[in-house]
Order: structure tokens, then C-alpha cells, then sequence
């Protein structure tokens, strides 16, 4: 299917994304819970956070079921299932850059409207992340020790 057949369904998601932040927004303004400013550690915290969240929804096999009505295949080859809205939301849940701001977005509803559990869950993904960084580091420098 060539993109720009997709958008219409495109532009749904755009309009559901913008949407759904924007009621956020009024609705924290109205309970005067918009912050002045954004602490520089909550962007770090949900920068990683985002980013491993972003890679277990979009990548990881366990979380499969969650794209399994809008993708078909497996691992690498999973690709969108369907046409229309099914297909785009497939391709949304494909992609991590994609998936980002949206998580991005519910990370920064999560601090204004419950920054204690937001950051609790920030952190533990951002352990995860950091966990497998080092996995990684450690595998490369193992298979430098003992190429064969």
C-alpha cells in the first residue's frame, strides 16, 4: 500500500494523538496543575524511560500479544496486519520512534497528574534500560576475550 493511500488514517492518528494531549493540557490547566517548568532529571528519567518502554511494546516477544491484532508474523518479520486504521496502528506499534512520543506524552500527563508513580515507573524502566546497556557491553567485551 503506498502512504499516501494511508492519509486519511494518517491523519486520524495525528488527530487522535493531538487530541488526547490537548485534553490533557486543558484539563491540567483547569485544576492549576500545569508546571512553570519541566526538571531537567524528569526529562532524563523519561527520555531512557521512553526509550525502553518505546523498544518493549514495538520489539520485545513478550509483549507480542499487546501487537498481535494489528501486526502478523514474528520478530523481525512481523509486519502490519489489515488495511485502513488496522494497518496504521500496525505500523504505529512497529515502530519505536513512533510509538516515543506517544509514551513521551503519557509520561508527561503521568508527572502532572501523578508524578510519584510516574517517576517510580520512569525509574524502574530506566534500571531496565541501563541493565540491558550493560548486558550488551558485557557480551561485546566477552566476545573480545574469546573470539572462537
Amino acid at each position: 500500500m503506498n502512504s499516501g493511500r494511508r492519509a486519511p488514517e494518517y491523519g486520524g492518528l495525528l488527530a487522535a494523538f493531538a487530541t488526547i494531549f490537548s485534553v490533557g493540557v486543558v484539563a491540567a490547566r483547569r485544576r492549576g496543575r500545569m508546571p512553570e517548568h519541566v526538571r531537567a532529571d524528569d526529562i532524563a528519567l523519561g527520555g531512557i524511560a521512553t526509550f525502553k518502554v518505546a523498544r518493549l511494546l514495538s520489539k520485545d516477544r513478550v509483549t507480542s500479544p499487546v501487537r498481535a491484532p494489528f501486526t502478523r508474523g514474528e520478530g523481525e518479520e512481523e509486519r502490519p496486519r489489515g488495511r485502513g486504521v488496522r494497518y496504521v496502528i500496525g505500523e504505529l506499534f512497529l515502530c519505536p520512534f513512533c510509538l516515543a512520543q506517544w509514551i513521551g506524552a503519557a509520561y508527561a500527563m503521568g508527572l502532572v497528574f501523578a508524578p510519584r508513580v510516574t517517576r517510580l515507573i520512569a525509574a524502574m524502566m530506566s534500571v531496565v534500560a541501563l541493565s540491558d546497556f550493560l548486558q550488551l557491553v558485557y557480551k561485546a567485551a566477552e566476545t573480545r576475550r574469546d573470539p572462537g
